[in-house]
Order: C-alpha cells, then structure tokens, then sequence
C-alpha cells in the first residue's frame, strides 16, 4: 500500500481551509438572505396595516415605489409589484407561528414560488419544508410543482409491506408512490436495459428526484449466494435511515412474484453486506404500472421490508389531479363533520 506523502497531507490541510472558506461563506449568505426576508415582511406588514386601517389605497403603494426609486437609486426589489408581493407574504403567514419561522431559510425567490403556486395552506408548508430539507434549486422547486408532487402525495401515499413501518417509522415520508423519470426522454417501448442505462448516465437528477439523503452504491452490485453470482439492478443507502435501499428494474406491471427475488436480494444483503450498525435493507420495485389492489394483496402478507412505486416518463395531468384532490378534501370534510 502507498504510504501518503508530505504533499497529501499539506492538501489535506489545504481542504480543511477551504471547506472552513465555503462553510463561512454560506453562513454569510445565510444571514444576509434571513436579514432580506426580514425586511420584506416587516415592509409587507407595514403597507399591510396602513391599507387595513384605512390609512393608504393602492395609489399610495405605488407612490411609495416611485418615491423609493427616486431617493434610493440604485435600490432593487422595491417595485409596486414587489411591495404588494412583500403585503401578500406578510398576510399569508401571520397568523401561523408553525410556518412562519420557515420562510428566513429560504431566499425570496424560492418564497415567491411557493406562494404564487400554492392553493391550500397544507401545500405552502409542505413545499417549504421540503424545499429546505432537500435544498432544491428554483428551477427544481419548479419543476415539483409542475409534477404535482403535493397532489401526488396526499392522493396516493407509498405502499409498504407493514416490516416496513415497523423497521422504519419514518420510511412513509422518505419514499413516494411514483417517480417522475421524464429527464430521461425514454422512448415508447423502452426496455430495462434503456431505463437502467438511462437512469445511470442521468444519475444526479434520480438522485434528486429519490431524495436528498440517498447515496448511489453501484450497479448490477454482485449478490453471490451458495454457487450461485446475482447482480442487483441498483443499489442505494439512504442517510436517514441508516439502511442499505435495493432497486429492481420493471418495465411492465407490477407481478406479485417480483417480491419473492427481492425479498431474496434483501436477505443477501443484511446477511453479507449490511454493517453491524446499519439498519435491515429496504427494497423497491420500480414498476411501470400496477394494479392498487394486487399490490395490496401482494404486500399485506410479504416478509420483507418492501414497497411498490410506479415510475412515470412523462409529467402528468396536474389540472386532473387537483380536482380529484379537491374531491378528496371535500370528502374528507364531510367524513369529519358527519
């Protein structure tokens, strides 16, 4: 083995340095960003009781940006469109002190999208708690919007096999019932080999979309057993989790005898791969479409820790799926007031 020189470990140090650098770096910007969305909603809350008690008219607003822009040259952000978004953002979150604290740790822009595109209070929270926990760039928190992924959610939660919950509590807010490959361009009639290739050479954006705490293990990963050599299709470890996460490939429906190897591969795994401090392995099989009611007769009495998700190649009907989730609220409502 190669003993390390007085050059590695001089750039050893000399990363420690510039991690201190980016990590400093951020902090600052952080402050700076938490100081901004401070201002705009101490100005929001301004404009906001001038308006309410009668005090201004809208006219008013815009003679507040004109005379902003003629004392303050040079001042960004502080448009009559702006100052009216700085109002709305303060009258949105007020009154909620569970939500309200979130808003500083994301930048003004994230804030925006947030808002414009939210319908209902439970979507503006789960958007911002999402944003900061996976750290989406704008155009990722985007592009969630336009999957639908709020809708998404609350329509169709993840089916697991009840090892699942039992392992993992928390596993139901790490995985999801569908994932959105349409980064793929995968062609009608794609095979495995075309989504496997697909999803390696396209892997920073699978990474997003799975989650923030997922960490690529390898492909086609070697699984020996007796005589015998497997190869799994991917294989992942989720941070959060503490637990190796294994993905089966199908391009067709899902079929109940799909559990049975993969309820194989995980007690390969947790026999010969798993460490000591690690948690039971979690699989997934990653199908075109599936039947809810196979999957629920398939899982209800599997013994492995597993789910069942769709993946879908194209964004989907985001109009049709918030009617069927204001159906589902107004059914919901009914149940609780019945």
């Amino acid at each position: 083995m190669k003993k390390p020189t007085t050059k590695d470990h001089t750039e050893s140090a000399f990363a420690e340095v510039v991690n201190l650098i980016q990590a400093a770096r951020h902090k600052a910007f952080q402050a700076v960003n938490t100081t901004l969305i401070d201002l705009y909603w101490h100005v929001g809350e301004y404009i906001s009781r001038k308006i309410e008690n009668a005090e201004w008219g809208d006219g008013v607003v815009e003679q507040l940006a004109a005379y902003l822009a003629h004392t303050q040259p040079g001042l960004r952000g502080f448009t009559r469109r702006n100052l009216f978004r700085m109002r709305q953002f303060y009258e949105t979150y007020r009154l909620d002190e569970k939500v309200s604290p979130l808003v500083g740790q994301l930048s003004w822009s994230h804030n925006l999208i947030i808002l414009s595109q939210s319908k209902h209070p439970e979507e503006r929270e789960f958007y911002l708690r999402l944003a900061i926990q996976e750290k989406w760039s704008k155009r990722e928190l985007e592009r969630q919007f336009k999957a639908a992924l709020f809708e998404r959610t609350v329509l169709h939660p993840p089916k697991v096999s009840p090892l699942v919950t039992q392992i993992h509590p928390d596993a139901l807010s790490v995985f999801k019932d569908s994932y959105l490959l349409e980064f793929l361009g995968l062609p009608d009639g794609h095979d495995e080999s075309d989504l496997h290739k697909g999803l390696l050479h396209k892997l920073k954006e699978f990474l997003i979309e799975l989650g923030r705490d997922f960490c690529f293990v390898g492909s086609e990963f070697p699984v020996q057993v007796g005589k015998r050599d497997f190869a799994l299709d991917l294989l992942f470890f989720h941070r959060g989790l503490n637990c190796l996460v294994a993905i089966e490939l199908k391009v067709g429906r899902f079929e109940p005898e799909y559990l049975g190897k993969l309820g194989f591969y995980l007690e390969a795994l947790d026999r010969d791969v798993k460490k000591a401090h690690e948690n039971p392995a979690i699989g997934v099989l990653l199908c075109a479409s599936k039947d809810a009611e196979v999957v629920e007769y398939a899982l209800s009495r599997s013994l492995s820790p597993a789910m069942i998700a769709e993946y879908q190649t194209q964004l989907p009907d985001k109009q049709l799926l918030q009617a069927k989730l204001h159906e589902f609220y107004l059914l919901n409502v009914g149940e609780e007031s019945g």
